[in-house]
């Protein structure tokens, strides 16, 4: 009967947002009232765990997911993402060109959230596709590939950060493991992928071509890496620093994420904006737009964390992590599967991550599986199949003036590619960890 009910929720849940196109957080708390008079809480009971759902959720991520969203949106309304680009498509010339593109994609997706780093990499790749004839699918897969795996597996991203807080595991480890899975995955599905989608005849819009820019007012290069790369930076030294200096107050305080984030975010406004000229309040003003883009994606998180506290509070978690752990399947594709089923049936990576983890934290918290791993097994499982339900489908679709057919032949293919390498990244990861 409880596996019923928990099917029932998940399917209460896949209508009021795809069929009935109920806004993802107030179905989210909907669905965990239901949940809950369903599994025979009190009402009041109810309405405390979702307060409570709300805060655990949210308190350990507001500083970090705002600071990263902040840095994103300076990293692009700043040239600096233009800058990097350029750079390493320079770098890597005209003959590997798809390469250089995977690698740009991946270094700004650090920064960017996906749907800003792929509005904003569009234009780069239709000039390229008009300057050198290159066939579109080529010239997008990779960056895509790379846009979406950061966006699945890499923290400071919304949902990645929600996992590590979410099953306890350190930020820095989690990065610097990602970064392991992350690499094969973007490598498949982006440039060896990108080949088969050559003969394609695509002919992208030309109202999505790219606007003249400025190119003596960015930032420099160095400046440029150095802010959009310095969370990343920051956290693995920290990280390793740890190792080093396990007993260090100091070592404790810088490392903790939402300071990272901070220290990260006080160097790119020096860097980024007060040292090239810019006023305080110009760089402000674009950490407000910064807000208001991360908003509902933290209505989202906190959603999601009222079910996980009603599943929790009703016994019901552990009841379906016993269930669970008596299946002859590692805990780590469980939720690899939970995650890509949810996937499949919402069509939303973040919130198929994090109601996943819901349900397979207590496995995790029962030990026997590595915390880092698991959160980036459920966000490979994020990512499975994207198709019609998916923004990021149409996004692709609309911008490459593709067909239904050809979306899902490239999109939706690339990103299962995506899914499936990175949880046999995992897989091996896990026989050395």
């Amino acid at each position: 009967m409880t596996l019923l009910i928990v099917i029932a929720s998940l399917g209460l849940l896949v209508l009021l947002i795809t069929y009935w196109k109920v806004n993802s957080f107030i179905s989210f708390l909907l669905v965990s009232i239901f949940a809950g008079v369903c599994f025979g809480l009190p009402l009041p009971d109810i309405a405390k765990s979702i307060q409570k759902g709300l805060g655990d959720t949210l308190g350990s991520l507001v500083v970090i997911l705002v600071l990263g969203a902040m840095l994103g949106k300076l990293v692009a309304a700043s040239g600096a993402a233009k800058q990097i680009s350029g750079t390493l498509i320079d770098l890597f010339g005209l003959s590997n060109i798809t390469w250089g593109l995977m690698l740009t994609g991946f270094v700004i997706g650090i920064p960017l959230f996906y749907n800003v780093g792929f509005v904003l990499m569009i234009p780069l790749i239709f000039s390229l596709v008009q300057q050198y004839k290159i066939p579109p699918l080529m010239a997008g897969v990779p960056m895509m590939a790379s846009l979406s795996v950061a966006h699945g597996f890499l923290p400071p991203h919304p949902s990645p950060a929600a996992l590590v807080a979410q099953f306890h595991a350190n930020m820095g480890e989690t990065l610097m493991l990602g970064m392991m899975v992350a690499i094969p995955a973007i490598v498949l599905a982006g440039p060896i992928f990108a080949k088969t989608l050559a003969h394609l005849p695509v002919k992208p819009l030309k109202s999505f071509a790219a606007a003249e820019v400025d190119e003596t007012n960015l930032p420099s290069k160095t400046a440029s890496f150095i802010a959009a790369l310095f969370p990343v930076f920051l956290l693995v030294g920290t990280t390793i620093a740890e190792v080093q200096l396990p007993d260090s107050p100091v070592v404790k305080f810088i490392a903790d994420p939402a300071m990272v984030m901070l220290v990260a975010i006080l160097v790119a406004t020096y860097i980024l904006g007060i040292r090239r000229g810019k006023k305080i309040e110009e760089v402000m003003n674009v950490y407000g737009e910064a807000v208001k883009d991360v908003a509902m994606i933290l209505l989202i998180i906190a959603g999601a964390g009222t079910l996980k506290e009603i599943l929790l509070v009703s016994g019901v978690s552990k009841e379906i992590a016993t269930y669970l752990g008596g299946l002859p399947i590692h805990p780590l594709v469980l939720g690899w599967m939970m995650a890509a089923i949810i996937r499949v049936c919402l069509g939303s990576a973040t919130i198929a991550g994090l109601t996943a983890a819901g349900m397979i934290y207590p496995l995790v918290a029962a030990g026997g599986v590595n915390a880092n791993l698991m959160v980036l097994s459920i966000g490979a499982g994020s990512l499975m199949f994207s198709h019609v339900n998916d923004t990021g489908f149409w996004l692709f679709k609309e911008y490459f003036n593709l067909t239904v057919k050809e979306t899902l032949r490239s999109w939706s293919l690339m990103e299962t590619i995506v899914s499936i390498s990175g949880l046999v990244g995992v897989m091996i990861l896990n026989q050395f960890l």
